[in-house]
C-alpha cells in the first residue's frame, strides 16, 4: 500500500515534508533526490526493493510537493526538516543523489544513531565555494558562468519555470519524462539558496570525518559525471577508510536513471551488510 503524506506543520517555521511510503520489510530505505528532483525520481525504479524493504521517498524542503518557505536553505535547515520525517521511522539506510547526497551525509553526521547505512550517489564535492566556481567556470560544464552567478541562476530558474515548463520534456529527451516534469517544482529561492549554501559552500569531508569511526558509506558514481566530478570523490574514498567507491563506467550524473537495476542491487547488498552486522555478538 502506498501512503502519500504531507504531515501537518506544527509551526510555520517548521514545515513538514512530502513523503511517500510503500513496501514491506523490517528494514527501511529512505531516498532523497537532488536539486530539482522529487519522489518521482525514484518511485518506479525501486519496486524490486519494495518487496523486501519499506521504502520512504522524500521531497526536500523547497522542492516537489514539500513546502517552499521564504528562508535560507542551509544545510542545517534541510537536515532539521528531514529529521522530523525520519525520527519516527527508527534506524534507516539513507540514500541521496547529488544535493540529496550532501544533505544525507550531513544528516547522518548529526544523527549517527538513526542511520544504519549511507549511500551517496553522484556526490558533489568541491571543498569550497572558490573551488566550485573554478570548476564550473573552467571545466566541461556548459553554462558554468550561469551556475556561478546568483542573478543569472535566479533568472534562469524563473524563465525555466514560467516559460519553458510545459515544453521541457520535449527539450530534455535523455531524462525520463516524469523526472523532467518535476524540474519546475521549486522556487528560485529554494533552488538558488540550496545550490550555494549546500553544494558550493558545504564541505562533505567534515561530515565524513564524523562518520569515519561510526558508519560505512557507499558512493556510487558515474565515470563520465561532469556535474559532480569523479576525482574529488575518489580522493574522499582514499582519505576515509569507511568510504567505499563504486564507479559505473560510461555513466553521467544520473546513474540511478541509467542503470536502476544495478544501483538497486548495490543499495540492497550494502543495506544487507548492516543487517548481518547487527546480528553479530558485538553488533
Amino acid at each position: 500500500m502506498v501512503q502519500d503524506l504531507i504531515l501537518p506543520s506544527r509551526r510555520d517555521r517548521d514545515p513538514e515534508l512530502f513523503v511517500k511510503i510503500f513496501g514491506s520489510g523490517v528494514r527501511t530505505l529512505v531516498f532523497v533526490a537532488g536539486l530539482g528532483g522529487t519522489t518521482r525520481y525514484w518511485e518506479t525504479r525501486v519496486t524490486e526493493l519494495a518487496q523486501e524493504h519499506r521504502i520512504v521517498l522524500v521531497d526536500l524542503l523547497g522542492f516537489g510537493r514539500s513546502p517552499k518557505p521564504w528562508v535560507k536553505y542551509s544545510v542545517e535547515r534541510h537536515v532539521d526538516a528531514l529529521q522530523r520525517v525520519l525520527a519516527p521511522l527508527g534506524p534507516v539506510t539513507l540514500v541521496g543523489h547529488s544535493l540529496g547526497a550532501l544533505i544525507a551525509a550531513a544528516y547522518a553526521a548529526r544523527h549517527t544513531e538513526t542511520v544504519e547505512r549511507l549511500v551517496l550517489i553522484s556526490l558533489p564535492h568541491f571543498g569550497s565555494q572558490d573551488a566550485a566556481y573554478t570548476y564550473m567556470r573552467q571545466g566541461p560544464v556548459k553554462g558554468g558562468l550561469i551556475y556561478t552567478n546568483v542573478l543569472l541562476t535566479m533568472l534562469a530558474c524563473i524563465i525555466t519555470r514560467r516559460l519553458l515548463g510545459r515544453i521541457l520534456p520535449y527539450l530534455i529527451r535523455d531524462i525520463p519524462r516524469e523526472v523532467v516534469e518535476d524540474l519546475v517544482k521549486h522556487t528560485w529561492r529554494s533552488s538558488t539558496s540550496s545550490l550555494w549554501d549546500v553544494v558550493y559552500r558545504h564541505d562533505v569531508a567534515d561530515d565524513l570525518r564524523i562518520l569515519e569511526p561510526v558508519h560505512n558509506v557507499l558512493c556510487i558514481h558515474g565515470s563520465d559525471d561532469i556535474m559532480a566530478p569523479l576525482a574529488p570523490v575518489r580522493a574522499l574514498a582514499e582519505a576515509f577508510s569507511s568510504v567505499q567507491l563504486c564507479v559505473l563506467e560510461g555513466l553521467d550524473h544520473h546513474p540511478f536513471l541509467r542503470e536502476p537495476e544495478r544501483c538497486c542491487e548495490l543499495i540492497a547488498s550494502f543495506a544487507e551488510q548492516a543487517a548481518r552486522e547487527a546480528m553479530l555478538p558485538n553488533g
